[in-house]
């Protein structure tokens, strides 16, 4: 079975930082990719940033040049450390893993339980 556990939520003023955590555990044999999305109520879950286990990043305009995304592959663990934030950015933020579980190749996706960032003065 597995688990990731998303950490590093809260509350901060614009052009404040944060840093987000997201530890995948369990019967894990590869992670080929992970990243972040992010969901608004009443809007659909948007990409913000990706990273695959080569190194390989991808951002979502919106975030590019102010949010950066790594990967320890070691702990299985990636981390978004988000500056100059703006209240745009406020929404709840979901880590996600594709992983293979069975050493087969065949990667299947897997979701954190989110973590809330609000961005407000």
């Amino acid at each position: 079975q597995v688990q990731l556990v998303e950490s590093g939520g809260g509350l901060v003023q614009p052009g404040g930082s944060l840093r987000l955590s997201c530890a995948a555990s369990g019967s894990i044999f590869s992670i080929n990719a992970m990243g972040w999305y992010r969901q608004v109520p009443g809007k659909q879950r948007e990409l913000v940033a990706t990273v695959t286990s080569g190194g390989s990043t991808y951002y979502a305009s919106s975030v590019k040049g102010r949010f950066t995304i790594s990967l320890d592959n070691a702990k299985n663990t990636v981390y978004l450390q988000m500056d100059s934030l703006k209240p745009g950015d406020t929404a709840v933020y979901y880590c996600y893993a594709d992983l293979d579980y069975t050493g087969s190749h065949y990667y299947s996706r897997y979701w954190g339980q989110g973590t809330q960032v609000t961005v407000s003065s």
